[in-house]
């Protein structure tokens, strides 16, 4: 089933699992921009960004059963900062940018953080949301384009007949 991430129900702290999936999806331009004081820290990898495939299922009509739609090419990483907070940096992200997957999880390591939780929501997090809104406008906007309107053709077709019938 579809979890839209970017969608914080109202007055409640967003969840890691909410973070994590605009982290997944922010450009590496918003990412580098939020991050630039933290982006050259030194962290402790666990493991270092490694590109491969992860196989996308899909579901016919939403609720039919699943099947396998393809492999995308994710890039993911773990680190710790050595700030010596004990919070693990985790990020998943579609295609072959390393540094994009660095800069998500030390984004991840920093937002389990108290201290840097609030300023991150402002400068990273509600910048995310406004370009994902952005996108998804857009991709609507365009798909408008191609929209049929049945009943305006009907309607052209059948005054077309009325008037034939009139004369």
């Amino acid at each position: 089933m579809f979890h839209a991430f970017d969608n914080a129900a109202p007055n409640r702290p967003m969840g890691r699992q909410a973070w994590m999936g605009l982290l997944a999806r922010a450009p590496q331009g918003l990412l580098e921009a939020a991050l630039a004081a933290h982006a050259h820290s030194d962290v402790r990898w666990l493991r270092r960004p490694e590109t491969g495939l992860m196989m996308v299922q899909g579901r016919a009509g939403g609720t039919g059963e699943r099947f396998n739609l393809g492999e995308v090419t994710v890039t993911r990483c773990a680190l710790r900062l050595a700030a010596g907070d004990a919070s693990v940096g985790v990020a998943y992200v579609m295609g072959r940018n390393q540094r994009q997957a660095r800069l998500a999880a030390v984004a991840d390591a920093l937002l389990q953080q108290p201290a840097h939780q609030a300023a991150l929501e402002l400068s990273l997090l509600e910048p995310i949301r406004v370009h994902l809104r952005h996108e998804a406008a857009q991709r609507h906007a365009r798909a408008q384009t191609t929209k049929v309107e049945f009943f305006t053709v009907a309607r052209e077709a059948g005054a077309g007949n009325d008037e034939e019938d009139d004369a």
